[in-house]
């Protein structure tokens, strides 16, 4: 007895020691030398101020004068880079295009990855500089992931006048359960707590305050909800449960096959088609 007493002692100490150890490398920033805008893209270097007096980076494009204006933002341990395809087709139809790196990520300071939180500040005056760039158009967002929980999280959601999200997670704990269980099987979800109360300790956020579930009820424009039906990573169900809580008017495209990957790619043009259309018609329709 004393022997299990003491095994189960040390695995339980030892998972502890792990999980933080986990922890801290989920939230370690992910700054890195971006450069240059690509060739062949009208693209300007650009330093967007926010409010608590740091600065975003990132890289604009003019589009048509009479076209709107488009944020792009990446997901998780990316950049803005990762937006480049979507910002070819959205360049190609005329439209404005905003790519920022997120804090904590590219080469926007911060001291810690946040998962969508603190990252909403930035989107937040993104959105505001892409709308005085393009006045008096609109403005539409493309969020992949955490850029997608970054529209919805903070105070408040985004203010644009169409919304695209795309695989986005429906709460903290639900995205670290997912993360465990791929990699250690269901049993693997247990152990998510020994993450989620490192949340708050480490972040200084509360993790109801990581629930775009819940945040989307405050979306008061026109969203499109993009995933993947094989997508482990976000879950299927939780998609649909944001769709759920969304406001309408509200789309859902589930795509076969697709995983926690860039849809883009993935679905090609398909994927430019459904999401033109669906900014077309909520940004460049007369207003009623």
């Amino acid at each position: 007895m004393r022997n299990a007493v003491f095994a189960a002692f040390a695995l339980l100490l030892s998972g502890t020691a792990g999980a933080l150890l986990v922890g801290g490398s989920l939230a370690a920033p992910q700054m890195r030398a971006v450069g240059e805008p690509p060739r062949g893209l009208p693209f300007d270097a650009v330093r967007i101020d926010r409010a608590d007096g740091g600065q975003v980076a990132a890289w604009f494009a003019r589009g048509a004068a009479d076209k709107p204006g488009i944020l792009l933002l990446h997901g998780v341990r990316s950049d803005r880079r990762a937006m480049l395809g979507r910002a070819r087709f959205l360049i190609d139809a005329g439209y404005s295009a905003l790519l920022i790196d997120l804090q904590a990520h590219g080469e926007t300071p911060g001291e810690h990855i946040t998962f969508g939180f603190k990252e909403s500040d930035d989107v937040k005056a993104a959105a505001a500089y892409l709308a005085r760039r393009v006045a008096p158009r609109r403005i539409g967002v493309i969020g992949v992931s955490m850029g997608g929980a970054a529209t919805l999280l903070g105070d408040a959601p985004v203010q644009a006048d169409a919304v695209v999200l795309e695989a986005v997670y429906s709460s903290i704990e639900r995205a670290i359960e997912n993360r465990l269980a791929m990699r250690l099987g269901d049993p693997g979800r247990v152990l998510a707590p020994l993450l989620t109360w490192q949340i708050e300790t480490r972040l200084g956020i509360a993790p109801i305050e990581l629930a775009p579930a819940r945040a989307i009820a405050g979306l008061q424009v026109p969203v499109m909800i993009v995933a993947g039906l094989a997508d482990r990573h976000t879950e299927p169900d939780e998609s649909r449960r944001l769709f759920a809580a969304a406001r309408e008017p509200k789309r859902l495209w589930l795509i076969e096959g697709a995983r926690h990957e860039d849809l883009h790619a993935f679905a090609g043009v398909e994927y430019e088609h459904r999401v033109l259309r669906f900014l077309r018609h909520h940004l460049e329709d007369p207003r009623p």
